[in-house]
């Protein structure tokens, strides 16, 4: 079937081979083009005409009319309401030959053969979309036409329909442009074609179109095209017709998408498959204004999945949330369950009706999980274990989650890889597993709600001209913590010591707002360096000039503390008088101390074995309530990986890349302070001994009225 181009024309722009060609093609030669092409085509196949319509300039491109196997033809329906208009002429055309008419949902488009081409072998169906079809599309023509549908996604704007970039010949060959296609749909076309038989295309012809063939026989029509592809073409047995089509290309279509091929036979043995997998979860939150929605529908296109909104119930009041239904499609159930687990980091959650127990796999080899296990973040995890949820205990980042029984009880735990014993059942897949997100703040960035008491810090870099705003509403929130007897962690950098910052850090322990110090050999090792010489790295911290023979300083510092045996006994035995670490051993905070391979000593103290340091870091950090993360990128990020969602983190740090990588966690309870850790801690401490002198009921109504 083709359709003469009496009112062919480039009028507007739906694909990027329009774009600056609007008004430009040469109508006489485009018919002229089109003659020869069908003249061409008579020579081996009857030509059938459907009658041109006037405002329908795209007609002309006949393969997206429909797909026809046998006698029964799903017709069309495009995306673009500029095409729209062809569908009741097609129709009516296919009805009056007897065709049985199939039409898709009114909300589901599908481009007809542009993206639904029989392999001429193999008795399937090569069907794609993320361009113009939907995925949704590919169970229907499983089942209408009793095919085997392989799904392939184009993830290349310049071909935006299969017939551009995949042409499948007789004989079972194949000429395609891989660059066209994801990872995954060159995987499932190197599975169905042997190699011998895939001719691969460059992309200068690609970008001539030469996929975009008529194939009738061993007959090839094609556009123009190189010298080397004739020859890869003739060498498969193919006889090479080409005919020039540039003005048809200024609308983004050749050979292939003028022509529609009627004749198509149904395949000897049809099984009505399709891979496709479907699920359905709810997104609560202010879904709008938080980007939430579209993280999730870019999460779900990113994977290679499509999305069909059933259902969405706009919040109508400032502080009141959206609900969403959504369905998720994926060309396999392997790439349908990496995208559900990135929906369920965002807090989406299964709908009810297709809630299922998690899937367990037991652990065979100690150490070493189950290949398609669940990956836990930050936030709190529930799996659904014998009709039950259960929350997950020991809440981190980069764990799996094993169920098992405590006290005659189900029980579901976070595990690294390397406490997995064999026989640990492991939770695998996205089945019943959900994440429990806070839904009820609508822009932490700027509000403060008097039960967190620090939603402001949403995840926000704060800049300079902000820091003393910080510093208040840090010092707030920390005397907070302390009058409730919380825990506030600190894991720290030796530029707290560069910079001064080490008597204000002193102090913090000595009054009662450090509950542990996290840190490595250097943060230590520059602290007593400076309590017992005056220096750090040799520098003096009070005149800020370099010290004749300063650089052993530091070695002086850690032999010292070798000969006492450990920093404790430095201070029991009256050698160590003053500092972070001081402070540590008489106000009994613990400290941990993580090795790396630069350090020089190390000191006694320092956990050389990082696995060790690990498990040293994570158990101090378990009950915080705050975590002061100060210069220090190594530390800061191993405690952030480290800590759950509900703690408060405070990030400060010179470097702006630090502060942002700590607070793109996610976590509604981060903050990021880009200044000078030693002027960020000297505010902070001006800030609480002010606060100390502030009656509370006064201070906390201050607060709530502000």
């Amino acid at each position: 079937m083709m359709c003469p181009p009496e009112f062919y024309d480039v009028r507007y722009v739906i694909n990027p081979w329009m774009e600056g060609n609007v008004g430009k093609a040469v109508h006489t030669t485009a018919v002229e083009q089109w003659k020869v092409l069908c003249s061409l085509l008579r020579d081996v196949a009857d030509v059938e005409l459907v009658p041109p319509q006037p405002g329908l300039p795209d007609m002309a491109f006949t393969a997206n009319a429909g797909v026809i196997v046998g006698d029964r033809v799903v017709l069309g329906h495009f995306l673009h309401r500029e095409r729209r208009g062809e569908e009741p002429h097609f129709r009516r055309w296919f009805k009056e030959r007897g065709f049985d008419v199939l039409e898709m949902p009114t909300d589901l488009p599908f481009e007809g053969a542009g993206d639904a081409l029989l392999d001429r072998a193999g008795g399937w169906l090569w069907a794609a979309y993320g361009l113009r079809t939907e995925l949704d599309a590919h169970p229907l023509l499983a089942q209408w036409l009793d095919l085997e549908v392989v799904s392939l996604r184009l993830i290349d704007p310049r071909c935006y329909h299969l017939d551009t970039c995949l042409c499948p010949l007789e004989g079972g060959w194949l000429l395609y442009y891989p660059a066209a296609f994801d990872a995954d749909s060159n995987h499932a076309i190197e599975q169905r074609v042997p190699a011998e038989r895939r001719i691969a295309v460059k992309e200068p012809d690609a970008m001539r179109f030469a996929c975009n063939a008529a194939n009738l026989g061993r007959h090839l029509f094609v556009n123009e095209i190189s010298a080397e592809l004739r020859a890869s073409l003739e060498g498969a047995g193919f006889r090479v017709v080409e005919t020039p089509l540039g003005e048809f290309l200024k609308a983004g279509g050749a050979a292939k998408c003028l022509t529609l091929r009627l004749d198509e036979p149904a395949p000897r043995f049809a099984r009505a498959t399709s891979t496709v997998q479907s699920r359905r979860v709810r997104l609560e939150g202010h879904l709008l204004d938080s980007g939430l929605l579209d993280r999730a529908m870019d999460v779900i296109v990113d994977g290679g999945g499509s999305f069909r909104i059933l259902e969405f119930q706009l919040g109508k009041q400032r502080q009141s949330t959206s609900e969403s239904e959504v369905q998720v499609s994926a060309p396999s159930e392997d790439s349908l369950d990496r995208i559900m687990s990135r929906l369920i980091d965002l807090g989406a959650v299964v709908s009810p009706r297709d809630e299922s127990n998690a899937e367990l796999q037991p652990v065979a080899q100690p150490g070493v999980a189950p290949d398609d296990f669940y990956a836990t973040t930050i936030y709190p995890t529930e799996v659904r274990v014998d009709g039950q949820w259960l929350r997950a205990q020991d809440q981190r980042m980069d764990a799996v989650i094993v169920v098992g029984r405590e006290d005659n009880r189900p029980v579901a735990r976070c595990k690294l890889f390397r406490h997995l014993q064999e026989g640990d059942r492991v939770v695998v897949g996205s089945v019943g597993i959900r994440a429990v997100r806070k839904t009820g703040v609508r822009d932490p960035r700027t509000s403060f709600p008097a039960d967190t008491g620090f939603a402001f810090m949403g995840a926000a870099v704060s800049s300079e001209r902000r820091v003393e705003l910080v510093v208040e509403r840090i010092a707030w929130e920390m005397r907070r913590i302390r009058e409730q007897g919380g825990r506030i962690v600190v894991a720290a950098g030796p530029v707290v010591v560069h910079t001064g910052g080490a008597k204000h850090l002193a102090s913090l322990i000595r009054e009662g707002y450090v509950q542990a110090v996290l840190g490595g050999n250097g943060v230590a090792t520059h602290d007593i360096e400076q309590a017992l010489l005056g220096t750090s790295l040799g520098v003096d911290m009070q005149a800020g000039a370099i010290v004749r023979g300063g650089h052993r300083h530091h070695l002086r510092a850690i032999n010292t503390i070798r000969r006492c045996g450990g920093i404790r006994h430095a201070v029991e035995q009256g050698v160590l008088k003053s500092g972070i670490f001081y402070e540590c051993v008489q106000r009994d905070v613990p400290f941990v101390l993580a090795g790396s391979i630069r350090d020089d000593g190390p000191l006694p103290d320092t956990l050389m074995n990082l696995v060790e340091a690990q498990e040293q870091y994570a158990r101090q950090i378990r009950g915080a309530d705050m975590v002061l993360m100060l210069a220090s990128m190594l530390h800061s990020i191993g405690v952030g990986n480290m800590t759950p969602a509900g703690v408060r983190l405070v990030c400060v740090d010179i470097n702006p890349a630090v502060v942002t990588k700590l607070s793109d966690r996610g976590s509604m309870e981060s903050v990021g302070v880009v200044t000078d850790v030693g002027s960020f801690l000297n505010l902070l401490v001006q800030r609480l001994r002010k606060l100390e002198s502030e009656p509370v009921s006064v201070r906390v109504l201050e607060r709530m009225a502000a």
